[in-house]
């Protein structure tokens, strides 16, 4: 007799299908470009850090498998790749000799901070003959939201505006914010999904401080809705409390917690609201929950908004970039930063997204087996197939080229 997860029956192998008996696909063959896209989709623009980290001291990174360098020179930021070509020390070790340059620690070489190209080798004199004939990958950078953003490119294409993949809302509304970077184990695929996930924060989220007062949904019955570039999350009904047959009774009810309503709701989690920001409610989003690529998690409470950016670094680890937002400008800024520092960033971007963290980070999938709320995970696969299709065909590439974090471009 064999358990099932044994060694005996356990299907490790990514692309093996479905064990013989199984009902329905367990891996993830009909996405192959999100299969693919372990470290991350290229062709798109990612952010990396708060901008006031970037300095005249070069900082690594690693991005969708490339090991990147930024640096900060006459107020600009600029991205190398991380690796001089002499002998594959990395630039980040390195400092500035020279105004808009950086210079690798172990020899000298210098390099053009906008082109990568080699400008000075300092122990080889002026008259060194590789100057302007070796150079390092650059890559284009903007700066959004406070943050510093960096484009991979799939081949050598133009990147398209930063304007055109922020949330449109966020482009031309004045607001406030506060947010939180940080590295995170698990792969970004594992983070996305858990953002759009209809399932878990109805269960995994219950003894979240954030919820400590409000009652979370115990099932739903959902719909995905598509509008522009985006896929909504609509809630056509929400069941606070079920008898399950053979089992018992079970609720997120509690005494201490506010009652639910009876009508269903699609701005915020937890129930419907009076009064929704006039921003917000002119967006006229179909759910309060949205995504778009390549992982852009957006979800519209009724005073503010929620953003969750899933930055590729490996097959193994991403970066979290959770954004708080409240269209508000002014004196009432500072009411928001109160509230902001002295609880909504422990609370939320702390306590409730660690719950988050943990599940991502001992995710092991596939193989899976996806039951009924999971359409908002094929929905999403669907979605980045699609749209990473066109993509790949508009650059005339039939699939990502090498990282190139084990060459350098000659510039």
């Amino acid at each position: 007799m064999t358990v099932e997860g044994s060694p005996d029956t356990k299907n490790t192998g990514r692309g093996r299908g479905r064990t013989a008996g199984e009902p329905g696909r367990q891996d993830w063959a009909s996405w192959p470009h999100y299969d693919a896209a372990g470290s991350g989709f290229r062709g798109y623009w990612y952010p990396v850090t708060w901008s006031s980290h970037i300095t005249g001291k070069p900082l690594p990174f690693t991005l969708c498998g490339e090991k990147i360098t930024l640096i900060r020179d006459g107020g600009t930021a600029y991205a190398l790749h991380n690796r001089c070509p002499h002998r594959g020390v990395p630039l980040s070790e390195g400092d500035q000799q020279f105004p808009g340059t950086v210079s690798c620690p172990y020899h000298g070489w210098t390099f053009d901070l906008p082109t990568g190209k080699l400008s000075a080798v300092i122990t080889d004199g002026p008259g060194c003959r590789l100057t302007g004939k070796v150079g390092v990958r650059t890559y284009p950078v903007e700066e959004r939201l406070g943050m510093v953003w960096v484009y991979i490119p799939i081949a050598d294409e133009e990147p398209h505006p930063i304007d055109s993949q922020l949330p449109e809302e966020l482009v031309g509304n004045g607001f406030v914010m506060g947010g939180r970077i940080e590295p995170r184990g698990g792969n970004w695929r594992f983070a996305c999904e858990n953002g759009f996930d209809e399932g878990h924060a109805k269960y995994l989220h219950r003894t979240a401080l954030w919820r400590l007062f409000k009652p979370m949904p115990t099932w739903n019955i959902t719909r995905i809705v598509p509008k522009g570039r985006w896929i909504f999350r609509v809630q056509d009904e929400v069941h606070w409390e079920a008898d399950y047959p053979g089992v018992g009774h079970w609720s997120n009810k509690r005494w201490w917690k506010m009652q639910p309503p009876k009508e269903t709701f699609n701005i915020g989690n937890t129930g419907k609201a009076d009064k929704i920001n006039p921003t917000i409610e002119a967006q006229e989003f179909p759910g309060f929950a949205s995504l778009s690529m390549p992982g852009v998690l957006r979800i519209a409470y009724p005073k503010f908004i929620h953003y969750e950016f899933y930055v590729p670094v490996d097959d193994d680890n991403h970066r979290y970039v959770g954004v708080m937002v409240n269209f508000t400008e002014g004196w009432k800024t500072l009411g928001f930063y109160a509230k902001y520092l002295g609880a909504v960033r422990w609370l939320f971007h702390g306590q409730f997204s660690g719950q988050d963290a943990w599940m991502v980070d001992v995710t092991d999938a596939p193989p899976e087996k996806l039951y009924r709320p999971d359409v908002s995970l094929t929905s999403w696969r669907n979605l980045s197939e699609e749209e990473y299709g066109k993509k790949l065909a508009a650059v005339g590439a039939d699939a990502p080229e090498t990282p190139h974090s084990t060459r350098d471009k000659k510039a």
